[in-house]
């Protein structure tokens, strides 16, 4: 009996332990990306001109801070990042698929990447970039028209009330929120399953189609292993090689870290940072594409992927992180779409299960950052796209020329939103510009004005000094 006690209070100081090293990263996440993101108490670089204004004051600081030197946990976390022995193939790491060449995401144009064991297994969806997660708030649940026009938002259309659900166990959802007008906002990967940065790793490490762990012991004897062990033990002690659970711990932490604290994921340095800085003027064809990507009668792209620096003066993240429905067709390029019964509904299944009865939220998917969109060699969450010109064309297309984008059934009727299930296509959003046309309509923008919006994204590439040298 007293063993048993002793076994039971063992395993409750593993839990304790893990959780406080999880709530000391949390708060560490958070000021480091505050310091990044936000406007730095400390002297700059360089001096500032005085008279220019506090956006323009804010993004020079961005610039001219020089990056901080990372910590020995993020040190490890970079360690971690780039070694493909802590997969099961051997032969994959993080930046197998997150490639810092390429804006920490493929550098080919596959739609979903291969792993496994064998490394030849597909995975059921493209591979999103890595960069600017910092600021990305943990999952909740809030409603749908909420925004802030001082942090950059902008009011859209309120979602149908086709399906009604319980608010009982959806996950962080507040109490006398009107159920009807819910979505979903933050966390991590396509569906957010992923509350935090800090919970994201355990995707890839365990996903048999990536890396392919068997379990926690598995990676644990693969860490035992590490050339850097001894560097992982004085840093986080001997006990995080003796379990599994505090070896995850410290490796997610690590992670997380190394992706916070490293500038490459979060520059803040493109050509739309100098142009907030006043160092860059954005062309004629650049600032049409801007006007057009603002208008809510045109593209209305900033009615979801935020534009304006916050009321903090923060840089602007191009995303506000809520889920919509977009009804991308359906890729046959992907295996698990060979079966006409599977459906990829985002964040109410298959791969998150946690809202696999919230019916409101099947075939909704996070709002990713437009940052470095222009690297992206595949586009949606099934990277059935290879173009952003493709990507806005479908767009304003949608529902205007919809026979051109989804199945011809007869008599010339087309099975709109194909890659969803009937039942559930109802979801998609076709009250927000620009999906609120009708089939024969015109466009909400024409070839050139398609044009001109890319010519704007293409600014908003990471390393614009750098590449212009």
């Amino acid at each position: 009996m007293l063993a048993q006690s002793s076994g039971i209070l063992e395993k409750r100081a593993v839990v304790t332990e893990c959780a406080m090293r999880l709530i000391l990263l949390s708060a560490t996440v958070f000021i480091v990306s505050a310091c990044n993101s936000g406007q730095s108490r400390h002297a700059a670089a360089k001096p500032l001109e005085s008279g220019i204004s506090p956006v323009a004051r804010a993004a020079a600081v961005r610039l001219d801070t020089p990056p901080a030197p990372l910590t020995a946990i993020a040190i490890l976390g970079q360690k971690i990042f780039f070694d493909p022995r802590l997969s099961g193939s051997g032969k994959m790491s993080c930046a197998s698929c997150h490639n810092p060449e390429h804006a920490y995401a493929p550098a080919n144009s596959l739609a979903s990447q291969l792993g496994g064991p064998d490394m030849k297994q597909q995975g059921d969806r493209a591979v999103p970039s890595l960069t600017y997660l910092e600021r990305t708030p943990r999952f909740v649940i809030r409603p749908d028209t909420e925004f802030d026009r001082e942090d950059g938002g902008a009011p859209k259309a309120a979602r149908s009330l086709a399906h009604l659900f319980p608010a009982a166990g959806l996950p962080n959802y507040p109490r006398g929120m009107d159920v009807a007008h819910a979505v979903p906002r933050g966390g991590m990967d396509w569906d957010g399953r992923a509350a935090t940065l800090l919970d994201q790793p355990s995707g890839p490490l365990f996903d048999p189609r990536e890396m392919a762990n068997r379990n926690g012991a598995a990676l644990l004897a693969k860490v035992k292993a590490a050339p850097y062990a001894n560097e992982l033990v004085a840093v986080f002690g001997k006990e995080m090689l003796r379990s599994p659970d505090l070896c995850l711990a410290d490796v997610y932490l690590a992670l997380a870290r190394y992706l916070t604290e490293d500038r490459s994921f979060h520059g803040y340095n493109s050509k739309f940072d100098y142009y907030l800085a006043d160092r860059a003027q954005l062309s004629k064809q650049e600032l049409r594409g801007l006007n057009l990507f603002d208008d809510p009668k045109k593209g209305n792209c900033a009615a979801c992927h935020l534009d304006k620096p916050t009321k903090n003066r923060f840089a602007p993240v191009f995303t506000d992180y809520e889920f919509e429905a977009l009804a991308a067709p359906r890729n046959k390029d992907l295996t698990v779409n060979r079966d006409p019964t599977f459906f990829d509904e985002g964040a109410c299944g298959p791969a998150r299960t946690d809202l696999a009865k919230v019916q409101n939220f099947c075939g909704l998917f996070k709002t990713p950052t437009l940052r470095n969109v222009a690297t992206r060699h595949v586009f949606f969450h099934n990277g059935v796209f290879h173009s952003l010109e493709d990507v806005i064309r479908f767009y304003v297309e949608r529902e205007t020329r919809p026979e051109k984008w989804y199945p011809q059934k007869a008599r010339g009727t087309v099975e709109m939103y194909d890659d969803l299930p009937p039942s559930h296509r109802v979801n998609v959003d076709v009250s927000d510009a620009p999906f609120n046309g009708h089939r024969g309509d015109m466009p909400a923008l024409n070839d050139q004005e398609i044009k001109d919006v890319v010519a704007f994204l293409k600014t908003l590439t990471d390393n614009y000094r750098e590449a212009d040298r």
